[in-house]
């Protein structure tokens, strides 16, 4: 047998001087990238950005609520087909006591004035009278306003426009501490009745939702869940 001694096995996996002289650098920088993206990721995830596409912290914390008042289009309707009628009726008066036909449908001189053009010239001035006030609320938005619900000052502002004079600005303030729970009252039948309601401690019930024309029920129970879960109250009445 030869005398020849074997190399040591692990011989050929030696690692050179200078490759072990650079490891704790690279291991340095390996960590140092590692914290850092760590700590980036971190910080991109408990940022509240809300409702917001710039990332506004503050769009989360109000809750904003417009209520349509008289602004709507059953009382432009109800409002012009009164104002035609009306002023149909008041031309064929006129036009039966000077008999000179001021309409073009049909010709209302052919009627007596007393009893019968003296009677529509009434009922066409009523009438007019009554458009006439059903323009102005609608130029005034009785009844339209917003609900503010806002976490960040604990407050609670309800705001509706009524007549002119000293009740034109209504508005209720309210702390969201004191609020107990959202009541949705249901009534139906011939005058169906859905609104929604915020309960608050020692105060009488607030009405959040519009006067007039109800909402549908899938409309009502949405924003009652929304603004139950805003607040974290219960949701009442369903």
């Amino acid at each position: 047998m030869s005398n020849a001694q074997c190399p040591m096995p692990n011989a050929q996996y030696s690692i050179p001087q200078n490759e072990l002289a650079r490891r704790p650098a690279q291991m340095a920088d390996f960590k140092r990238e590692y914290l850092m993206g760590q700590g980036s990721s971190m910080t991109a995830s408990t940022v509240n950005t809300g409702n917001s596409p710039n990332g506004d912290r503050s769009a989360s914390q109000v809750l904003h609520q417009n209520v349509l008042g008289s602004r709507r289009f059953s009382n432009y309707w109800w409002a012009s087909v009164v104002t035609l009628g009306a002023t149909g009726f008041l031309l064929a008066g006129i036009s039966s006591y000077l008999k000179v036909n001021l309409l073009i449908v049909t010709d209302p001189t052919q009627l007596v004035f007393v009893p019968q053009g003296l009677v529509m010239g009434l009922y066409g001035l009523a009438g007019l009278l009554l458009a006439l006030y059903l323009w102005l609320v609608i130029l005034w938005d009785v009844g339209g306003g917003y609900n503010e619900f806002n976490q960040e000052t604990d407050t609670i502002k309800i705001f509706r426009k009524g007549f002119p004079g000293k009740n034109r600005r209504i508005e209720i303030d309210a702390q969201i501490k004191d609020v107990q729970s959202v009541q949705i009252s249901l009534k139906e039948g011939l005058n169906p009745r859905r609104a929604l309601y915020l309960r608050i401690k020692g105060r009488r019930d607030l009405l959040l939702t519009r006067v007039g024309q109800p909402l549908s029920l899938t409309e009502l129970e949405t924003q009652g869940a929304e603004l139950a879960r805003f607040l974290g109250v219960p949701l009442e009445g369903l």
